[in-house]
């Protein structure tokens, strides 16, 4: 799975990058088509135009003419577009330029051999580039006329005729890429979720050996002739199998809540109650695990309303959690500090640690099932990283919020919200 994941991304990434640059090409081949077709439809309406001058002029002379050759010739040697009107020039120019699909404005002027213009139609714009054509006849004997003419186009003008075609590679092209990163965002997920599986089974694979380790012994003990005419053994055996066992249900129970929890079976038996005295009794059953520590646990209980609409053991388990991991992830001479205060009309309990803190990364997973914070040199750290997902869970399922503050060596501060009895 190591060498596969990283060939899928590096796959995806070049699939993904050669269509980008296959798409970048088919749009430049595009405009440079597009531009191509332009110029042809240039090149052919001004032929039209000159031709169409040309049919005007021989039309307007009242000559008859017996064949097409006889008409080129009286028009090299009498040609000039003085003869027609402004009007019948841009007649001619119209109908050309729309035979040719060009439907831009235009203006026009004809220069005579001087450059002086002799006949002219509409306002000649000062940043158009005219299109240029000499309309008197080659071989002809007559003074060379100069046809100028200008379309009023924008700028842009090829690229807006393909960009239904530019907007859609866009479009497409995005798609491609955020399913692209969607697929390794979700890659990435399904490698960390397997890793987080492998550690939660790692885990309990070690915490339910222990006990039943000891059970296997204690049984073996049991049958043991030393023993088995011994009440007090049989006793003190007894009690460390149904101790162990009763650990092994805590286990096993711990994961049956987390399901629960995920498909959203537990009821709550919401009531008020007094917060203080929770606290105080978690405090209190906890207090020998802090003095093996030798820690120190400090309340200030000091929010002048402290009446809370909670489920009583859900309550406490939420109290118990924090606490309980405020001692596991803690060094020797633990201080921990229990704070009530108000947040509008919500309650806020402040549980605050001087253990091993975490890094931003870490806060950003803490609440992830199954996750578990790298300890450093901590190898004791029991757990299956289900009890601050407990916490967040629970907390929001009565209506209360938990966040979190830490710093690495520094120490936790985690703040859980509860409303308010009104």
């Amino acid at each position: 799975m190591r060498r596969v994941f990283p060939l899928i991304v590096i796959l995806i990434s070049l699939s993904v990058l050669g269509i980008i640059f296959i798409q970048m090409l088919w749009i430049k081949s595009s405009i440079d088509f597009r531009k191509q077709q332009r110029d042809n439809e240039i090149t052919s309406a001004m032929s039209y135009i000159r031709q169409g001058i040309y049919d005007r002029f021989a039309t307007k002379s009242l000559n008859l003419f017996p064949d097409e050759e006889s008409k080129m010739e009286f028009i090299r040697r009498r040609f000039s577009s003085e003869l027609l009107a402004d009007e019948e020039i841009q007649s001619i120019i119209d109908r050309s330029l729309k035979q040719n699909n060009i439907q831009s404005p235009f203006a026009f002027v004809i220069n005579n051999v001087y450059g002086y213009p002799i006949k002219a139609y509409g306002k000649l714009p000062a940043k158009v580039v005219p299109l240029e054509m000499v309309v008197t006849p080659e071989g002809g004997n007559v003074a060379k006329e100069t046809l100028y003419l200008y379309l009023s186009e924008h700028d842009n003008y090829i690229i807006s005729k393909v960009f239904w075609m530019i907007a859609a590679s866009i479009v497409f092209t995005v798609i491609i890429i955020s399913a692209f990163s969607l697929t390794v965002r979700t890659l990435f997920s399904q490698k960390k979720l397997s890793e987080i599986k492998t550690d939660f089974i790692n885990n309990m694979t070690h915490e339910l050996k222990t006990p039943l380790a000891t059970i296997s012994l204690a049984i073996d003990a049991l049958v043991n002739d030393k023993v088995i005419n011994n009440p007090e053994k049989i006793k003190y055996y007894s009690a460390m199998i149904k101790e162990e066992n009763k650990r092994m249900n805590k286990q096993v129970e711990k994961i049956l809540q987390s399901a629960r929890l995920e498909r959203q079976e537990i009821k709550l038996n919401l009531q008020p109650l007094n917060a203080h005295d929770i606290i105080r009794k978690v405090a209190d059953n906890l207090s020998l695990q802090i003095q093996e520590k030798a820690g120190t646990l400090t309340l200030n209980l000091a929010a002048s309303q402290f009446q809370v609409n909670v489920d009583e053991v859900h309550f406490s388990n939420i109290v118990f959690n924090l606490l309980d991991n405020a001692i596991k992830y803690s060094k020797q001479g633990l201080e921990i500090n229990i704070t009530t205060l108000l947040q509008g009309n919500m309650l806020a309990i402040k549980v605050k640690d001087n253990g091993i803190g975490m890094t931003k990364e870490t806060q950003s997973h803490i609440f992830d099932k199954f996750y578990r914070a790298h300890t450093g040199n901590l190898h004791d750290v029991k757990g299956f990283g289900l009890g601050l997902n407990y916490v967040k869970a629970l907390t929001e399922a009565q209506g209360g919020k938990v966040k979190v503050e830490s710093a690495l060596n520094k120490g936790s501060v985690f703040t859980v919200t509860f409303p308010l009895v009104s």
